[in-house]
């Protein structure tokens, strides 16, 4: 194989945040099935199966509604950064959930269908052409198999052996995939129901995913990187110590300047493994070290220390009147650049 395999490394806040995953999921699915039966009013009385599938169904797209909701507000506020660790295992149980919800359905729908099960979900309703009574169906199959192919693909391996650019416009399919599953549960659900309630958390839900990604952008277009050679960062005395300041260049990318005592280095972001935030690690012996999976590099060249040999782009610094200016042009992974001599002052120790 040409791509190498690297294992994942974990550490006590993966074992956290994946804890409080699943413990998040079972109370969901808990509350839904043995707490609030009748949480939702339906036209026609629903059967413990039925009730489990909406259970399932339910609780995936809550999951891909916070899912879509991290990215944006991450950019509006960096508090919730943390939201993004591990955000694929986040995505990998969702689609475990969502096979679940079709597994119950399959099985009390389907399970004595005179075709086969699968080709009965895709065939036992063919309105396209009205709204009422639409296949709704076809909108949940195609979410379904957006999810196992995202989650499919979540492993660092595929990003190298795709490309990360490919790799990326792949995992773009969470969008549609939402968009079908709020059709799915609109056209499914929603019409078998005496209140208006449930329809207002999906609504809700969706107007939430929307207007945060459109807060984040505006955000991001009203305060744009200076169109400079150098791009300014802030006064040196506002980083703090083993700690970075991550800048939004003007081609896009993100540069995480640190201070390690009185030195300042800026590197690239992303992490080489899986696109960790880098800028949230912290220096040890002028090594940070991605929040994610432990992934070091040497701030002034953007190694890993040997015998890995992964390696990031670094940036040029210069200090005018006390502000930090980074030359926007990254320099190739791996290059050494001498750091900017910064004192800290006493006043901001």
């Amino acid at each position: 194989m040409s791509v190498k395999y690297i294992p994942v490394q974990w550490n006590r806040f993966k074992w956290g945040y994946d804890a409080a995953l699943v413990a998040g999921t079972g109370l969901f699915l808990w509350v839904f099935v043995d707490l609030a039966p009748g949480i939702l009013s339906h036209e026609r009385p629903i059967t413990p199966q039925i009730h489990n599938a909406r259970a399932f169904g339910a609780c995936a797209f809550l999951m891909m509604t916070v899912i879509l909701c991290t990215g944006p507000l991450a950019r509006l506020d960096r508090r919730f950064l943390p939201l993004l660790y591990n955000r694929r295992h986040f995505g990998v149980l969702t689609a475990v959930v969502a096979v679940s919800h079709a597994y119950f359905i399959l099985n009390w729908y389907f399970a004595f269908s005179p075709v086969d099960q699968f080709e009965a979900v895709l065939s036992s309703n063919t309105s396209f052409g009205q709204m009422a009574g639409f296949p709704f169906e076809a909108l949940g199959v195609f979410a379904l198999l957006s999810l196992l192919v995202l989650a499919a693909t979540s492993h660092d391996f595929w990003m190298k052996f795709l490309t990360p650019p490919l790799w990326k416009a792949l995992h773009y399919l969470i969008y549609p995939a939402y968009v079908g599953v709020v059709g799915h549960v609109m056209l499914g659900t929603l019409l078998d129901q005496d209140h208006q309630g449930f329809t207002v958390i999906v609504i809700g839900s969706a107007a939430l995913v929307a207007g945060l990604h459109l807060a984040a952008g505006l955000k991001e277009r009203a305060n744009p990187p200076a169109a400079a050679a150098w791009v300014p960062l802030c006064p040196a005395g506002e980083i703090e110590d083993g700690r970075a300041r991550i800048a939004l260049l003007p081609n896009g990318d993100r540069v995480a300047v640190f201070r390690d005592g009185d030195r300042l280095s800026a590197i690239a972001n992303a992490c080489a493994h899986q696109n960790g935030p880098l800028g949230e690690g912290r220096i040890v012996d002028c090594l940070v070290t991605c929040p994610w999976h432990g992934f070091q590099y040497n701030v002034t060249d953007g190694r890993s220390p040997a015998p890995f040999t992964e390696t990031i782009p670094t940036y040029g610094l210069k200090l005018e009147n006390g502000v930090v200016f980074v030359n926007p042009e990254a320099n190739p992974p791996g290059t050494y650049v001498e750091p900017v001599v910064a004192p800290v002052r006493e006043d901001n120790a």
